[in-house]
């Protein structure tokens, strides 16, 4: 059964909950801010203040932009490379094949990138 006070708790602790994400998110732009000056930017790395040890992990994904991708592939009549959606499998193999260049396709691959913070203390 649901009650009243149940429903105003949930209230209460999804506000604190928006609060703690903000101030996470605040201090995460921080130690991002403090790898970006320290290491570089977009690159790992990792230090201990006290029994304290921050890392930052760097993922990066690859992915083609669909459109401009299929247009490209279909000006180098590369039908076979095509899916509704351009095979990136197929692409890359083609890559390491030698049947299309980098530059046949360059603009077409969009790099993002993710930042992870990980705070833990050493025991």
């Amino acid at each position: 059964m649901i009650t009243k006070e149940m429903l105003q708790r949930f209230e209460q602790l999804n506000l604190q909950k928006k609060k703690i994400d903000k101030q996470l998110n605040d201090m995460k732009k921080v130690f991002n801010d403090f790898f970006d000056q320290s290491v570089g930017e977009n690159i790992k790395g990792e230090f201990t203040i006290e029994e304290y040890q921050i890392q930052r992990q760097v993922r990066k994904t690859e992915k083609f932009e669909q459109e401009k991708t299929i247009k490209r592939l279909e000006d180098l009549n590369m039908m076979d490379l095509i899916q509704k959606r351009p095979d990136e499998d197929k692409i890359k193999s083609a890559l390491n094949l030698g049947l299309l260049k980098e530059e046949d396709i360059k603009g077409c691959l969009s790099i993002n990138t993710t930042k992870a913070i990980y705070v833990k203390k050493i025991e």
